[in-house]
Order: structure tokens, then C-alpha cells, then sequence
């Protein structure tokens, strides 16, 4: 049987949506997970619900785009469990909306959380990583990506970035020493849809959610799935989608 007893996960964008629920699930499958995010006191209550269980779970404040934030991240699951064997990049901001808009401040800041704050991750994870042997890295990216649909482009490009990121990391990593799995979910019912600036883009994804989205815990175990395999296995790629989305 594969298992997560004893895996030791750090998530980012834990909060809430996705994160949550896989730092729920990985719990109860047996990992420890190390809970991030920037509202402190909603990570804080997550954890402590996942130990009410009989979970472990810690936490630490994070702001993904700055890179101390993520090292300290990686030190806090070194210190609290001995070793980090995974970094779920998952925090994500979507302020779509179309180019002629011209929002240049939620372009800037789709490029510093989505593409920059995973590859503080992988700055932050790496070299531990590289010393104990052995890590995966997961990053929560988008089927945006795969099909660039109006008012996506700059989104879209951000995780189309970070696809590319992980396949080069992959081709440098060969050494069996660490695994990379990109995760793409489609609708997925999270509270994403509050980052977009635009009213109607914004009230128009709310209702694509409403209609056809699926829960936070079917990418968890997406997650759960690609981190469970043993050390010569590899998921690379996984797309997670409602089935009625086209």
C-alpha cells in the first residue's frame, strides 16, 4: 500500500481553497504538514483542527513573494520534524482581466506571486533538498494555461512560466534526487474569483464555479497522489476538471 506516514509537507496558501483542503487530507493520511500563509490566525485555526483530529500540524506567516518568507518557511518544517520532503507551491492571485485595460499593477502582481513566489520556493527547498537526498516539489498551476481564454493572457502566462520552470528542473534533476509534479486544476470552487479586479469578469467567474465546480479536495488528492508514489515514480503533469467543463 502507498502511504504518507511520516512525509513532511510545506504548503503555501494554506488558508484557504486548495491549500486547506490538501493540508487536511495530508494530514489525515498521516503526513505533518506545515500550514503558510499570510492570515496567520486562519492557519493557525486549521492547524489546531488538524491536531484536534490527531493530525500534526504547524504553521508560519508567509508572503510568497519575498524570499526570506519562504527559506523561513523550510527552516520552520526542518526544525519542527527534522526534514522537509515536500513544497506544495499553491499560493495564487488571478486579477484578470482584458489587456486593454491595461492594469499593469495586477499584471506586476500576478508575476510576483504566481511565477516569482514559486521560484522563491524552489530557491528555498532546493538546497535542502539537495542535502538530505532526496524532495519534491508540487506546484499548483492552471489549465488557464493550456488554453489561454480573454482576459487571461497575463495569468495565463504567469502559470504557463511555472510549467516551464518545473520542466526544466526536471531535465536538471535526473539524478533521482528530486521529483517535480505540476497540478492544473479547472474550476475549482475556492475563493480565487475574489482577486479579480474586473466586475464582470469577476462576477462571471463566480458563476462558472457556482455551475460546474468542483471541490478543493479533488485537487488534494490529486496531490496526494503524485506525492504517495514511491521514490522511482514520477507524476509529472495532472490536469483536474470538472467533467462538463469543455
Amino acid at each position: 500500500m502507498l502511504s504518507l506516514q511520516g512525509k513532511i509537507v510545506a504548503i503555501t496558501g494554506a488558508s484557504g481553497g486548495i491549500g486547506e483542503a490538501t493540508a487536511r487530507l495530508l494530514a489525515q493520511r498521516g503526513a505533518a504538514v506545515v500550514l503558510s500563509a499570510r492570515r496567520g490566525e486562519r492557519i493557525d485555526a486549521i492547524a489546531q483542527d488538524i491536531r484536534e483530529q490527531g493530525g500534526r500540524a504547524a504553521t508560519c506567516v508567509v508572503d510568497v513573494t519575498k524570499a526570506e518568507d519562504l527559506r523561513r518557511l523550510v527552516s520552520t518544517a526542518i526544525d519542527q520534524y527534522g526534514r522537509i520532503d515536500v513544497l506544495v507551491n499553491n499560493a495564487g492571485i488571478a486579477p484578470i482581466s482584458p489587456l486593454a485595460d491595461l492594469d499593469t499593477e495586477g499584471w506586476s502582481a500576478m508575476i510576483d506571486v504566481n511565477l516569482r513566489g514559486t521560484l522563491n520556493g524552489i530557491a528555498a527547498a532546493l538546497p535542502a533538498f539537495r542535502e538530505q537526498g532526496s524532495g519534491h516539489l508540487v506546484s499548483i498551476v492552471s489549465v488557464a494555461g493550456l488554453t489561454v481564454s480573454p482576459s487571461m493572457a497575463v495569468y495565463a502566462a504567469t502559470k504557463n512560466a511555472v510549467r516551464t520552470v518545473h520542466e526544466g528542473l526536471r531535465k536538471e534533476s535526473t539524478d533521482g534526487v528530486v521529483r517535480t509534479t505540476a497540478i492544473s486544476p479547472g474550476y475549482i470552487r475556492t475563493d480565487l474569483a475574489d482577486s479579480m479586479a474586473d466586475p464582470h469578469v469577476r462576477e462571471q467567474t463566480r458563476k462558472n464555479m457556482d455551475a460546474m465546480g468542483i471541490p478543493p479536495a479533488a485537487v488534494a488528492r490529486a496531490v496526494a497522489f503524485a506525492i504517495e508514489q514511491p521514490a522511482d515514480v514520477e507524476i509529472g503533469e495532472i490536469n483536474v476538471r470538472p467533467t462538463v467543463q469543455a
